[in-house]
């Protein structure tokens, strides 16, 4: 089964996401299991986790195959120890967030120097900061998705994702989630098949298959290792479709959650319908 969806809002209640999801005949989905701006958080009660999980049953979504997205604010390599700490808890709250919901997957930016620190050093600062958070819960996989090194951002690199998890005590509860949008503008060609086999080659070999647990599904509007974000919809970008074929066919990845974070919701719907029908 092709697990294919978007990331949809929860406006509302966390129900509601599921629905949208449905509506656009997603089969995974994504979404913020709270307000992604701020950092304190609404604890969940019994009836906001029950109306949650009895929408996932009832729209058929397997607890296993949907993929949150943590808060924005969080930088789990900061070099102020303060706010590295209240990155600490905060991504400590939203996996317990996941785990009250059943859900087995967090994703999450993995953090920035801010230029106050070194790569290294803030590499290091991630992964002391998921293995106090994975001491500290259970069940949930910490997800970690590439950047495209925007700014001070970590993570656009193979080797930095590899660096983290290397650190980490317990390597069954840390994953990767791979933005094709995110790898393109950090300098790993998407745009023919050589350029494909090379860029996953890479990964292969520094992180393994076993880490990546997610896709997130989008084009890029800037340039080739420019080294900004910036998300198209599928197609209209200047990464163009063969990529988006070439993994939703790619016999690895048939398990794997595969979202669109694509820059056109209204069009969500069909950019879903095609990836589903790719044999």
């Amino acid at each position: 089964m092709k697990y294919i969806g978007a990331h949809v809002s929860s406006a509302g209640g966390l129900e509601k996401a599921v629905f949208r999801a449905f509506q656009l005949k997603s089969t995974t989905f994504s979404f913020f299991t709270k307000n992604q701006l701020q950092w304190s958080s609404i604890p969940l009660n019994t009836i906001d986790i029950d109306n949650f999980k009895k929408a996932c049953i009832k729209y058929n979504f397997s607890f296993k195959k949907i993929l949150p997205h943590s808060s924005y604010l969080i930088n789990l390599g900061h070099p102020d120890d303060h706010l590295l700490n209240k990155s600490r808890v905060a991504l400590i709250n939203e996996i317990n967030r996941c785990d009250e919901l059943g859900l087995r997957f967090l994703n999450f930016h993995p953090g920035s120097h801010l230029n106050q620190i070194s790569e290294k050093n803030c590499l290091s600062r991630i992964s002391d900061s998921i293995n106090i958070a994975l001491d500290k819960t259970k069940n949930v996989v910490a997800v970690i998705e590439n950047t495209a090194g925007q700014g001070t951002n970590v993570g656009y690199r193979f080797e930095h994702l590899s660096d983290i998890i290397n650190k980490i005590d317990d390597q069954s509860r840390v994953g990767v989630c791979l933005d094709t949008c995110h790898m393109f503008s950090a300098g790993y060609d998407l745009r023919t098949k050589e350029n494909c086999e090379n860029t996953f080659d890479k990964f292969f070999n520094l992180v393994e298959l076993k880490y990546l647990k997610g896709f997130h599904l989008n084009d890029s509007k800037r340039d080739f290792n420019s080294r900004i974000d910036r998300h198209e919809s599928l197609g209209l970008g200047k990464i163009g479709t063969f990529v988006f074929e070439w993994i939703v066919m790619n016999k690895n990845f048939q398990e794997i959650p595969m979202i669109l974070e694509t820059s056109n919701p209204k069009i969500w719907d069909k950019e879903i319908s095609w990836l589903k029908s790719l044999k």
